[in-house]
């Protein structure tokens, strides 16, 4: 039987936090669940809460954070464009400040540490399929570098915290990820399309269409967090988590307009700065070191996102993001 423990999620009410409490819970392990609610909403989290080992604290981690845990997965940073780029200067911190904190967290209690890092830090590579070996191709002073460039300094943080303190860190570098919870105004191509496909109106897609995405099902992505927070102390990553399967985005927005049975049509806009061009992961790693790879297919899994959707537009129960304060 496993041990239960008592595990921190930072960014633990967004998208892929609140997946990730859930299996926690499901495990059998205390959680707490850490958010400000930037980026992210109470209604993910909201069913979790009748269980009693479900805590829920809002917090922001630019400032610390002093609690008693046995493991911490950092997934705390607006994760789209839209929500990044609002405020670009508190992102920076977030990453960066946010990182600092939780490692000092971390090396306090002497406990395990997961960071969610991002495919973002390949910028728009020039390596195709890329590999953890690549170094990228980042611009440092675009509109998306808040977030490009954030999430390679915790990067950086996380290995020196280890080669300084022998700190014991697992580094994931999460490709595309849809599912149920992605906020509906994300911006985010997924969530973006469904809506707009179940609204009837036209699916805009930017440049000709032709970049490619690789789409991983959230709970294939939870499952992959998982097993490499499970692996052995050695095994620090980065370690490449997504699916491998590569679509253009216009393949994406056709498909969807089939399995939601709209009339919407395709438009075609100026394509926005910095948007990669590619971006597939080479997941050799994940397959060899912890036997992952996803199962789940993209028809099924936008099925069960669509569904989602539907559900919420139907009900008329769209959330709206909170606000806070703006950073400095």
């Amino acid at each position: 039987m496993a041990i239960s423990k008592r595990v921190l999620v930072t960014g633990g009410a967004g998208f892929l936090g609140s997946h990730l409490c859930e299996r926690l819970l499901d495990r059998g392990h205390d959680v707490l669940c850490v958010d400000n609610f930037f980026s992210s909403l109470r209604h993910n989290v909201a069913h979790l809460l009748e269980n009693h080992r479900m805590e829920l604290m809002r917090h922001d981690i630019t400032f610390p954070l002093y609690v008693e845990v046995d493991e911490i997965f950092n997934l705390a940073c607006p994760a789209s464009p839209v929500h990044y780029q609002r405020d670009p200067a508190q992102t920076t911190k977030t990453s960066v400040i946010g990182a600092i904190n939780m490692l000092g967290l971390a090396k306090r209690l002497r406990v395990k540490i997961l960071q969610a890092s991002t495919s973002e830090v390949y910028g728009d590579p020039n390596v195709h399929p890329q590999t953890e070996e690549y170094w990228g191709n980042v611009n440092p002073i675009g509109v998306r570098s808040c977030y490009d460039e954030g999430k390679r300094c915790a990067e950086t943080l996380f290995f020196d915290y280890q080669r300084q303190h022998n700190l014991e860190i697992k580094v994931v570098r999460i490709f595309n990820t849809y599912g149920p919870r992605m906020h509906p105004h994300d911006g985010r191509v997924v969530s973006t399309f469904i809506v707009r496909a179940l609204k009837g109106e036209n699916i805009s897609i930017y440049g000709d269409g032709n970049q490619t995405r690789s789409f991983c099902y959230v709970d294939d992505l939870v499952e992959a967090m998982l097993r490499m927070v499970d692996t052995p102390k050695e095994i620090t990553g980065p370690i490449n988590i997504g699916n491998p399967n590569e679509y253009t985005i216009r393949d994406l927005a056709e498909l969807i307009i089939e399995l939601t049975g709209t009339k919407a049509k395709i438009m075609f806009e100026k394509l926005p700065a910095d948007d990669p061009r590619q971006r597939q992961p080479d997941i050799s790693k994940a397959r060899e070191l912890f036997g992952w790879e996803p199962k789940t297919m993209l028809r099924a899994g936008l099925m069960k996102t669509i569904t989602y959707y539907d559900r919420l537009l139907s009900e008329d129960t769209v959330p709206a993001l909170g606000s806070r304060r703006t950073g400095t």
